[in-house]
C-alpha cells in the first residue's frame, strides 16, 4: 500500500489511466541494473528514481572526468575524481529515498555480468563501447533477461529492447567490428543533449516493461538525428542464424572483446 507521501510524490502517475496506483506499486517493486553511468545511464537513473523504481543497480568501473560533464548529468563539478556510481548514488538519495541503490565500482566482464544481473527485472545497456554492448546483449539472452540497448554518436542515436525470445542486437549487428574501424564519441564527439534524449527513452522502456504499459520497442531498431530531428522505427525479425539467440546458437559461453583505446591528446 501506498503511503500519503508516495501517494503525493507520485501523483502524476497515479492519476494516469494506464499507471494508477497499482502500476506505481510495479514501479515501487521493481528493480532496473544500469551498466555503465556515462551519458546514457546519468539520465535514466536520474528519471527512473524519480519514478520511484525499488531498487537501482550501478555498474560502472570508472571515475569522473571534466570532460564527463558536457553530458553525465547526473554528475557535477564537485564529484570530478570519484567513482561514478558513489557520485551518482548520491543524486538519486537526493532526489528519492524510496530507492535503494546498489553499487558495484567493476567493469561488467564475462566472469561478473550474469552474477551482476541476477537479481534485476531489466538491465540497461549505458555502455559506450562495442565489446560491451555485445557482451551485455549476450548476457541478457543467455540469462533470459529482458534490456534496453542503447548508442550515440555525434548527432545521432539508436536503440532497441530485447525481451526473451525476440530480436536481440546480434540479430542487427552480427560481430563488433575491429578496433578503431569505427569512431568512439572521444573521437568523433556528441552533441550532449542526444545521450539526455536516448537516455530517457530507455527508462521509458524500464517502466513499460516493470508496468506492462504500451508497445516495447521489441523487433524494432529507432534510429534518430537529432540534427534535423528525423526519427524512423525500422521493424525487424529475430534471425533464426544468430549466433546467440538464434535456433542453433554457436555463442553459449560468454567472452571479453577487445577493447579499443582512444582518447582526446590534450
Amino acid at each position: 500500500m501506498l503511503n500519503d507521501e508516495q501517494i503525493e510524490r507520485y501523483s502524476r502517475h497515479i492519476i494516469l489511466k494506464d499507471i494508477g496506483g497499482t502500476g506505481q506499486e510495479k514501479i515501487l517493486n521493481g528493480k532496473v541494473l544500469i551498466i555503465g553511468m556515462g551519458g546514457l545511464g546519468a539520465p535514466a537513473a536520474l528519471y527512473l528514481a524519480a519514478a520511484g523504481v525499488g531498487t537501482l543497480g550501478l555498474v560502472d568501473g570508472d571515475v569522473v572526468d571534466l570532460s564527463n560533464l558536457q553530458r553525465q548529468v547526473i554528475h557535477f563539478t564537485p564529484d570530478v575524481g570519484r567513482p561514478k556510481v558513489e557520485s551518482a548514488k548520491e543524486k538519486i538519495a537526493q532526489i528519492n529515498p524510496d530507492v535503494k541503490v546498489n553499487t558495484h565500482h567493476t567493469l561488467a566482464t564475462a566472469d561478473t555480468i550474469i552474477d551482476l544481473m541476477k537479481d534485476y527485472d531489466f538491465i540497461i545497456d549505458g555502455t559506450d563501447n562495442f565489446p560491451a554492448k555485445f557482451l551485455i546483449n549476450d548476457a541478457c539472452v543467455i540469462a533470459k533477461k529482458p534490456y534496453s540497448h542503447g548508442g550515440i554518436l555525434r548527432f545521432d542515436g539508436q536503440t532497441l529492447t530485447h525481451t526473451p525470445g525476440e530480436m536481440c542486437y546480434r540479430c542487427v549487428f552480427h560481430s563488433p567490428p575491429p578496433p578503431n574501424a569505427v569512431p568512439t564519441c572521444s573521437q568523433a564527439g556528441v552533441l550532449g543533449a542526444i545521450a539526455g534524449m536516448l537516455g530517457t527513452m530507455q527508462a521509458a522502456e524500464a517502466l513499460k516493461y516493470l508496468t506492462g504499459v504500451g508497445d516495447l520497442l521489441t523487433n524494432k531498431l529507432l534510429i534518430f538525428n537529432a540534427k534535423n530531428m528525423a526519427f524512423r522505427t525500422v521493424k525487424m525479425k529475430r534471425n533464426p542464424k544468430c549466433p546467440v539467440c538464434g535456433d542453433n546458437p554457436t555463442i553459449t559461453q560468454l567472452e571479453d572483446y577487445e577493447q579499443a583505446i582512444c582518447a582526446l591528446k590534450k
